[in-house]
């Protein structure tokens, strides 16, 4: 009957210390300097949605893409892409996609920005994921 209390107890007691060990390595990645954020990704195409033809050039959809950014948000990251997908018709679509990469905003702002980025574009939906992530501007070890 001891040994079973003990072995209950022992249990116990690594439990806890597994729970406070957690709570312990939480708080120190929070100390780290990060702060909790929402990282939001765009994908924008640029076919057009009625035709599937490109709506400009490459070159041009980066611009008029950045040029919405910039005005809307201040900052930005746009990675291009390929993408490609078999329409309701059974053929195979390619598309030049734009990836976009946003930090420190809200999704109403998001939604704003993908109105003026699907008017512009011809589209109809922008793909948007919204992942936690950490943010930190890291300014060097001598700062």
């Amino acid at each position: 009957m001891k040994t079973s209390k003990l072995a209950v107890a022992a249990v116990v007691l690594a439990l806890v210390a597994v729970v406070l060990s957690a709570v312990s390595l939480g708080f120190a990645c929070k100390d780290q300097g990060g702060e909790a954020d929402i990282q939001y990704i765009m994908y924008l195409g640029t076919n057009d949605m009625d035709t599937n033809l490109p709506v400009c050039t490459p070159e041009e959809a980066k611009l008029r893409a950045e040029a919405i950014l910039i005005d809307r948000l201040g900052g930005y990251t746009i990675q291009e892409a390929n993408g490609g997908w078999i329409g309701d018709d059974g053929v195979e679509y390619q598309e030049y996609t734009l990836v976009i990469y946003l930090s420190d905003t809200d999704l109403e702002t998001v939604h704003a920005v993908s109105d003026e980025l699907i008017e512009a574009f011809h589209q109809s939906s922008v793909l948007i994921q919204a992942n936690k992530t950490t943010t930190e501007f890291y300014f060097g070890s001598a700062a």
